[in-house]
């Protein structure tokens, strides 16, 4: 049984913390670094690939305030669903800027989240989601929202996106396992690299009923925003501790603060584990 799709890649497009890294006013080192790999804009990051008619589709994983400067910077000339994981400004805020998407494609983009995160961005974005009351009349994006459960998988261009429950400190947000199907909507038995993926960013601890789905992947993206301990994100040692436990072929971490020095960390992680970038593509 192969999968629908073919052509997947998995795109960083950015994997600092909120800050993002150069931090501003900071003279640390990581912040005057000129590995390119210590540059990291707010973390997000897509899926781009063909689905069974051959049609070229493109998913986004939250929207960063540099939504904008990452999509120019990977030519990314469409957007045909976005999946959100929490509410947080440094994962929704480049949503102003799909609208270019929607007069491209001259077509409206699909939005997944929870209900509760569908309220935060109906609060946030009013001026999108309620453009009748606009004062003007004015270029917004064309959206159209719809509510993901926990466990229950969405089937989309021949991909099966299963939300998971993952915590952000005391927050509970949504974590993503991906997997191909095949043309009959089954999980394909042989699955184009880098899937099974797991995309888990801004964790802090996994529930007990989340582990059963991060088992069997290929793929692991896994928050990791310092050495020291913080209330809502994995450490160094939580993160690299976390990883040998869900045993992914392959474990990136994503997140990162200027206390992580891309050259010095990544040398000293186990095997099979490193860190992520901007622009790293998989496979």
């Amino acid at each position: 049984m192969t999968a629908a799709i073919t052509d997947l890649e998995f795109v960083v497009l950015g994997s600092g913390t909120s800050a993002g890294v150069p931090s501003i006013g900071c003279d640390c080192e990581v912040c005057h670094s000129t590995d390119e790999r210590d540059r990291r804009l707010r973390t997000a990051s897509c899926l781009r690939f063909r689905d069974v008619a051959g049609e070229s589709r493109t998913i986004l994983l939250d929207t960063s305030p540099d939504l904008r400067q990452q999509a120019l910077r990977h030519n990314l000339d469409r957007c045909d669903a976005i999946l959100y994981t929490h509410g947080h400004v440094d994962h929704i805020f480049g949503l102003d800027e799909v609208r270019r998407f929607n007069v491209v494609m001259q077509s409206p983009i699909d939005v997944y989240a929870e209900r509760s995160m569908l309220e935060t961005l109906g609060r946030v974005f009013k001026h999108i989601f309620d453009s009748s009351s606009n004062t003007n009349p004015s270029f917004v994006a064309t959206l159209i929202p719809h509510e993901l459960e926990v466990g229950r998988r969405l089937e989309l261009f021949g991909l099966g996106i299963t939300p998971v429950r993952l915590m952000h400190g005391r927050l509970p947000i949504l974590g993503f396992r991906i997997e191909a199907l095949t043309p009959e909507g089954q999980v394909a038995e042989e699955q184009p690299a880098p899937l099974p993926l797991a995309y888990c960013t801004d964790v802090s601890s996994i529930p007990p009923e989340t582990w059963p789905m991060l088992t069997g992947l290929q793929t692991l993206m896994l928050d990791m925003l310092r050495h020291r301990h913080h209330p809502t994100h994995l450490n160094l040692e939580q993160a690299t501790t976390i990883a040998e436990q869900i045993g992914a072929s392959e474990t990136w971490f994503v997140h990162m603060g200027h206390e992580i020095s891309h050259a010095e960390v990544d040398q000293e992680l186990p095997q099979g584990q490193a860190l992520a970038y901007d622009g790293l593509r998989l496979p």
